[in-house]
């Protein structure tokens, strides 16, 4: 599972059209309903803590785990300027610890789509329910195959910020179901610029993601241990249908024989 590295510092540049003020709400809605209000509550995934913020705002304890050094680095520079009490971990999600249970673990931004073998997110989901207190919640979301197939698969995409630019090549490779990710950076020199010198730094990386479906998401999710609640077309209360793109997905804790 790559981690971000140079994308790591343009990733809020370039995620300014996600909703995620939007997405806080929902997913304040689901924890209340689902009991977690006011709890501690695990951020799987956390990148540059965007979420785990949002939701330190509503009240929530968070943690926030991620593999990626370089992302935890911005998420500890947007706690110090809120002055929220947050725990990071730099920790690969496949094999996270934690110092005791949480009321709930949120998961957004498909990070469970770049587990790309499913004993793995087994894995993941099995931990998940080991950390959860009795009751607890998980909710996460992942894009469908739809999703890259129709919307990303074989799609270039580029965008020039003047501070940095990107170059975004997508290729899905639907025997494998993997969509691999080509970014090349270019990203303004801070100190050249300082001195008057135009000097951009090229950065490349490569991701990939899997595609899951709905029904195998459900089996893994019960094979885990969890209980599985319930299904939407992200982030309404619609099911999910054959055009969906992404789809969150609400599980329960349910014992923990099988961890």
């Amino acid at each position: 599972m790559e981690a971000y590295t140079g994308f790591a510092r343009v990733y809020d540049i370039f995620m300014d059209n996600v909703p995620y003020e939007e997405w806080g709400t929902y997913l304040d809605s689901l924890l209340k309903e689902y009991g977690a209000e006011g709890g501690l509550v695990l951020d799987l995934g956390c990148g540059t803590g965007s979420m785990t913020e949002i939701l330190a705002e509503y009240g929530y304890d968070m943690i926030g785990v991620d593999n990626s050094e370089e992302m935890l680095e911005i998420a500890l520079d947007k706690k110090i300027r809120s002055g929220h009490d947050i725990l990071y971990l730099l920790q690969d999600m496949r094999e996270f610890e934690l110092y005791g249970t949480v009321r709930a673990v949120v998961s957004v931004c498909d990070s469970v789509n770049y587990i790309t073998e499913q004993e793995e997110l087994l894995t993941v989901f099995r931990l998940v329910n080991n950390y959860l207190d009795p009751g607890g919640v998980f909710i996460f979301d992942f894009n469908t195959e739809y999703k890259y197939r129709e919307i990303l698969g074989e799609q270039t995409i580029a965008e020039d910020r003047g501070e940095c630019s990107f170059i975004w090549d997508n290729c899905y490779y639907g025997e494998e179901r993997i969509n691999e990710y080509d970014l090349t950076l270019f990203i303004r020199d801070d100190e050249a610029s300082s001195q008057g010198e135009e000097l951009y730094r090229k950065y490349q990386e490569t991701h990939y993601q899997r595609s899951y479906t709905l029904d195998e998401i459900e089996n893994l999710v019960r094979r885990s241990g969890l209980r599985f609640l319930a299904a939407y077309d992200a982030f309404t209360r619609n099911a999910p249908g054959e055009k969906s793109e992404r789809i969150c997905v609400i599980a329960g804790e349910c014992g923990k024989e099988t961890v």
